[in-house]
């Protein structure tokens, strides 16, 4: 095992420890006064039940950071292991929606086809945390897909499946 203190000069260390942890994969959408906007996350995460709270972070050196953090909603689209490709175009960039199949969701937030799970968000809170914001969101209406499918994941900063046992 290789103990280290983080610090600004062990970002690298850091970044490939953090990395032992799988997450999944969500595609994280809004419609902004610029048009539709979406950004590939891996910081989704349930908070609570009551009220249906989630959260996902946002690097404040993203060019999307502030249109998501001024967004009053947005939709999260949890991805299945057959959507890599979402995956990669928008973690490269937010605006060219026209390659996939969408609809305004009941927020407005554009809603991406063939999802595992999607999530309807009003914008709770937002918070400041380091180089990231969190963006607390109320699930206002949540849809799943009826067939089960395996999920996308992101380890060891790859693309992958979980396929459950």
């Amino acid at each position: 095992m290789h103990s280290f203190v983080p610090d600004p000069t062990r970002t690298t260390d850091l970044r490939r420890a953090l990395g032992q942890f799988g997450t999944g994969v969500a595609l994280i959408t809004a419609q902004t006064e610029a048009g539709p906007l979406g950004m590939t996350a891996n910081s989704f995460s349930s908070v609570s039940l009551d009220p249906p709270l989630v959260l996902w972070s946002a690097a404040r050196k993203s060019q999307r950071h502030d249109p998501f953090t001024n967004a009053a909603s947005f939709c999260i689209h949890v991805l299945s292991a057959d959507q890599m490709e979402i995956a990669n175009h928008f973690a490269a960039q937010g605006h060219d929606f026209a390659p996939y199949l969408y609809d305004a969701g009941p927020n407005g937030a554009p809603t991406l086809h063939g999802c595992l799970a999607t999530f309807h968000c009003d914008t709770y809170a937002v918070h400041a945390a380091g180089d990231h914001s969190i963006i607390l969101g109320q699930i206002t209406s949540a849809a799943i897909q009826p067939e089960e499918a395996d999920g996308l994941l992101f380890k060891r900063g790859k693309f992958g499946r979980f396929t459950p046992s």
